[in-house]
């Protein structure tokens, strides 16, 4: 008989699971998720994360119960927990998605796939995403993200669409290996050496959270999704804020895209202002899948240059000092401070402003991409490697093929936040001073800083009330400092002449893509304006 393992990764549904229809169409099935404490210990790993995993995972496990089966969780490697369950029961077969993750999570998937070919165990990974393993080139990339977000949505093996014909012809019905294991506790964040803190405010897990963000998004929220989604103020409710659950799988991104094309079609008649926003919706899950190719194509993007011209630009001159302040939210410019404010008790912040976060950390800090990179993975709940390391790389000017992309913290704040509602909101602080030093409080004259009770000053000690930091750089000059030597190199005839084989390899092929779409689906929008992560 044949008998299939399910291993759960970052796929934590039932719904549009292709590995567990596989699974089922063989024979008996055993679910099956690893804790792996190497994957946690991670620089880019939090405790958010974990948590929300977990809730996700308890779901599941219900999930599975209700269907008469059982989720088994593991701690311990992937290939060990493998070996000591094979020897309890000789599986052959192994189903799982595919996963673009870290350098860590690579290396392991290589080591299953060893440890598979020796045990004679065929292992069979599916699309996850609309992303092409050992894609050669990026030409026909568009009509391969078309045909998977198009196909039809897999339904749960031994639900009643299941069983369906219509549903496809040898999908069969979910068959329950009986467990070979007794169950195992699971270890705590603590355990893992995970870092206590947690958001307080940060997004939960699980598929029915997912479901009812959903729902909420495209019966409400989209109307606001265009024009609402680059402010702090108002991206919290007009942003969809899947993208957790599109990054652990609790949703599927086919799901998701059509779900969004049918509610855009019923819109187009009631809501123009709001199918509009599905349309900007859609173009940004396009861009989803188009930089998570990227880290697949390219797996040494998460810790190199992707334009190696640009090797030493920014790494010996990292400064402990700017990088301990970007991280405690001290660094004197309200905007910056306010969204690092945000994004500890949240675990969440709207594309713009990490962008702006990225922008201040490469320009007037001057600090290498990387560790900066590590630092917001841990904050951002939603950290999906191969979108954030190529933003990362967009947004510092190392890949080459962009144009320079300079937020300044202080028009960021003039522009989205013009009111200081946002800034008095997470830096207290600074309520009492008048608008019109608000955004550059390090100009105040003393008279002011004496009348509004807050002190500027360097070295302002975090937690004193009446204290303000005074910035590290003069903000203007540092940025027209840091540009120079950007642009210099670029200018450099060996930097121009490896930017052809970069954007061969990982540019949009908008126009040029001569494969078939889909209708109704509109070409994605210019990369120029793609406002990704966090949307």
């Amino acid at each position: 008989m044949n008998v299939s393992v399910v291993w759960f990764k970052r796929d934590l549904r039932l719904h549009d699971h292709a590995a567990l229809v596989q699974a089922a169409a063989r024979g008996p099935v055993l679910c099956l998720y690893v804790i792996e404490p190497g994957l946690w210990a991670q620089p880019d790993a939090a405790r958010q994360h974990y948590e929300f995993v977990l809730e996700s995972l308890r779901e599941l496990a219900r999930a599975l119960k209700t269907l008469g089966g059982r989720l088994h969780v593991r701690t311990g490697d992937v290939v060990a927990v493998l070996s000591e369950l094979h020897a309890l029961l000789p599986f052959n077969g192994l189903f799982s998605h595919q996963e673009t993750g870290n350098a860590f999570t690579y290396a392991r998937d290589m080591a299953v796939a060893q440890w598979c070919q020796g045990h004679g165990v065929m292992w069979q990974e599916s699309a996850q995403f609309g992303v092409v393993r050992r894609l050669q080139n990026r030409n026909l990339w568009h009509s391969h993200w078309v045909t998977h977000t198009s196909a039809k949505q897999h339904p749960c093996p031994g639900t009643s669409a299941g069983t369906d014909a219509s549903a496809g012809a040898g999908m069969g019905m979910l068959q329950f290996q009986p467990s070979p294991w007794p169950a195992q506790p699971v270890p705590a964040a603590q355990d893992l050496g995970l870092a206590a803190f947690d958001p307080p405010r940060r997004q939960r897990g699980g598929r029915s959270v997912g479901l009812a963000v959903l729902d909420d998004f495209l019966l409400d929220r989209c109307r606001h999704y265009r024009g609402g989604i680059s402010s702090p103020l108002s991206a919290p409710e007009a942003c969809s804020r899947l993208s957790p659950y599109l990054s652990f799988g609790c949703l599927s991104l086919r799901e998701v895209v059509q779900a969004t094309e049918q509610k855009a079609l019923q819109l187009q008649e009631h809501s123009m202002q709001a199918a509009k926003g599905l349309e900007a919706f859609l173009s940004r899950l396009h861009w989803h899948c188009h930089f998570i190719q990227k880290l697949e194509s390219e797996p040494e993007l998460e810790w190199r240059n992707v334009h190696r011209g640009y090797d030493g630009l920014r790494e010996p001159d990292w400064n402990p000092a700017h990088f301990a302040a970007l991280q405690a939210g001290r660094t004197g410019w309200p905007m910056v401070d306010a969204c690092v404010a945000m994004l500890r008790e949240t675990g969440w912040l709207n594309f713009r402003m990490r962008a702006m976060l990225v922008s201040v950390a490469a320009y007037p800090l001057w600090l290498h991409w990387h560790e900066v990179g590590q630092w917001l993975a841990r904050q951002f709940l939603d950290y999906e490697p191969g979108i954030h390391w190529s933003q990362l790389q967009m947004q510092s000017g190392t890949n080459g093929i962009n144009t320079t992309r300079v937020y300044n913290p202080v028009k960021q704040a003039q522009d989205h936040d013009p009111r200081g509602l946002f800034v008095r909101r997470w830096c207290p602080a600074l309520r009492r001073v008048p608008d019109s030093w608000l955004l550059e409080p390090w100009k105040m004259p003393e008279s002011v800083q004496t009348a509004c009770g807050v002190r500027v000053y360097a070295d302002a000690p975090a937690g004193a009330p009446a204290a303000w930091p005074l910035p590290p750089v003069d903000l203007e000059a540092a940025t027209r400092a840091a540009k120079d030597r950007l642009h210099s190199l670029r200018r450099t005839p060996e930097v121009r002449a490896g930017k052809a084989a970069i954007v061969e390899k990982h540019a949009s092929r908008k126009g040029r893509d001569s494969g078939t779409r889909a209708p109704n689906r509109k070409p994605a929008a210019d990369i120029r304006q793609i406002e990704l992560f966090g949307a």
